[in-house]
């Protein structure tokens, strides 16, 4: 610069490299915030509820508040929220709004919805294994190419996530998203982000209530970070 200066963003490409790692997310980047659901209530948790509409837990939604505290901090506070068409993402989304963030809107998007087990679901866990037909993931109950009865294989799952994730991405360009989802679709999104296949998604860990965030610039794909637990 003429008068020997750096501005601003001159300083911080110079202390931290390429712009986006900095310790501020920049803004103006279509950026995804995905949030796994909060834990599900006791008696769903000992069956495959895939997609069921099954309730969360009363207890943890008291004991985990600092959590949500947490993620209110955390987030954006001009983004856009979706949640799936399951009430356990609204739910959490609805808590986390109330822990401080503060209501908004929230957009059912059908694409970022669970993996549905079709026939398989309601099954204990116990009686699941005996209908596998291919042996299982060591990491998910079921192998990623595998395909219930009526239901949707993890190879699926991470074609309808990827279509969605790329549509939202066009229609908000530069926008942050919020997005209150499942563990299955979560994996999904970061196969579809890192280009690998399912197989190898579910080798991430994706807990209740943690946080993953996905950016996509000029049409590539940036992984920001998996599986943060808020307040931990």
């Amino acid at each position: 610069m003429a008068d020997g200066t750096m501005n601003a963003t001159a300083v911080d490409q110079r202390n931290h490299g390429h712009f986006l790692d900095a310790p501020i997310l920049e803004p103006g980047i279509t950026r995804f915030w995905l949030i796994r659901h909060a834990l599900v209530e006791q008696n769903a948790r000992t069956m495959m509820y895939g997609t069921m509409d099954v309730p969360l837990c009363p207890d943890s939604l008291v004991a985990q508040q600092p959590m949500y505290e947490a993620l209110a901090r955390r987030l954006p506070r001009e983004a856009r929220w979706f949640i799936s068409p399951l009430s356990r993402t609204r739910r959490t989304a609805q808590t986390i709004q109330n822990a401080g963030y503060g209501a908004r809107g929230l957009t059912v998007e059908p694409g970022l919805v669970e993996q549905d087990l079709g026939e398989w679901q309601g099954l204990s866990h116990d009686e699941f294994p005996d209908r596998l037909e291919e042996a299982p993931h060591c990491f998910w109950p079921i192998s990623a190419s595998e395909t219930p009865p009526g239901g949707e294989s993890m190879e699926t799952v991470c074609s309808r996530v990827g279509r969605t994730l790329d549509h939202l991405a066009q229609t908000h360009a530069k926008e942050d998203m919020i997005v209150v989802s499942h563990g299955g679709a979560i994996r999904a999104a970061i196969a579809h982000a890192l280009k690998i296949d399912a197989d190898k998604a579910l080798h991430f860990s994706i807990q209740n209530l943690s946080l993953t965030i996905l950016e996509r610039l000029n049409g590539s794909w940036r992984v920001v970070t998996v599986n943060e637990l808020p307040g931990i």
